[in-house]
């Protein structure tokens, strides 16, 4: 059995049946697009400024020859609870899960002599054009990469390696310029709380996903939050490509079983004890419990519609109090 074959395989036996292999190469096709956000001010702090480590793969691995794209679905249930929790932060932390199957892959690799690297959020490459290219979907409307088994509710991961096993793109930048397969469907664009996404430009700066993220909130983009907690779903759960698809075979990311109640007053009273054994393993635990906390008191009194502060305890924390005033426009005794 060949490397890849024998990859392919590997993959199946783990519930992974999307994946794909590319040139490792200079995109230079994309300099002029990054270069273009950062002079419009469209990047924002989580982005990587070097345009360099964006564009060539081979900043990463010197050696690289071709690039493994893979795509591991996360949706478990079609039956969600809605607490404010984007579908992605419900099971354990994608970084864990995805590394821990990449490093199954590299481990083949290097058996028959390669060097190999996985990645899941820790290269600065355009991780979905690469998917795009390696055949695992298309990039659509709503920026995000839609899978033709399981729609947009997947992570990508990547691997380089120095074995040449690439096959020829799947597309090009002009193919996926032209939204074809999403022609004239603009149900995403209607949808959008904030119009991050459009016709005209994309704006990653007031998608709600991120402004959930922030750590300083302006008052319209509280009004806007409607009961998010962390993430955003609403573009993902009006798009057509997402209707009846194939659930993940993943175990790591069937829901924790908090993730199955709302209970908004749990996380405003959590201490860090329970935080920390709460939300260690999820994907939404590293903003801190402060940002989850400032978050539950805007569902609460914004989308909740709960004005009573009795069962609100008096928090040591500045930032905390500052929002408290704000929202409930009294202060704290």
């Amino acid at each position: 059995m060949g490397i890849k074959n024998q990859i392919i395989k590997t993959c199946a036996s783990l519930g992974i049946d999307s994946i794909g292999f590319i040139k490792c190469r200079r995109f230079d096709e994309l300099e002029s697009f990054y270069k273009e956000r950062k002079i419009l001010n469209l990047q924002n702090e989580f982005e990587e400024d070097d345009v360099e480590k964006r564009i060539n793969p081979n900043q990463y691995l010197e050696e690289g020859k071709t690039i493994i794209s893979i795509a591991f679905p996360y949706l478990t249930s079609k039956i969600n609870t809605n607490n404010g929790f984007s579908l992605y932060t419900k099971g354990m932390d994608y970084h864990y899960v995805i590394g821990k199957y990449l490093k199954i892959i590299c481990e083949i690799i290097e058996y028959h002599g390669g060097k190999a690297k996985g990645f899941v959020d820790s290269n600065a490459l355009p991780e979905r054009y690469i998917a795009y290219l390696a055949g695992n979907g298309f990039i659509g409307k709503n920026n995000l990469l839609i899978n033709k088994k399981y729609g947009s509710y997947i992570f990508l991961g990547e691997i380089i390696t120095d074995l040449e096993i690439y096959d020829d793109d799947n597309g090009s930048l002009d193919d996926l310029n032209s939204f074809k397969e999403c022609g004239e469907c603009n149900k995403c664009y209607v949808a959008c709380p904030t119009k991050a996404i459009n016709a005209n430009k994309k704006n990653c700066n007031i998608c709600l996903s991120y402004i959930t993220q922030k750590k300083e909130l302006q008052d319209w983009e509280m009004e806007k939050l409607q009961g998010r907690m962390f993430g955003c779903d609403t573009c993902q759960l009006v798009c057509p490509y997402n209707i009846e698809k194939e659930l993940s075979k993943i175990p790591e990311f069937l829901p924790f079983d908090f993730m199955n109640s709302d209970d908004n007053d749990f996380v405003i009273n959590m201490g860090n004890t329970q935080f920390k054994e709460t939300f260690k393993n999820t994907s939404c635990g590293w903003r801190g419990k402060n940002v989850l906390k400032r978050n539950a008191l805007i569902r609460r009194k914004i989308y909740l519609k709960n004005d009573d502060l009795s069962k609100i305890p008096k928090f040591e924390s500045p930032y905390l109090n500052g929002y408290i005033n704000r929202l409930f426009q009294k202060t704290r005794i």
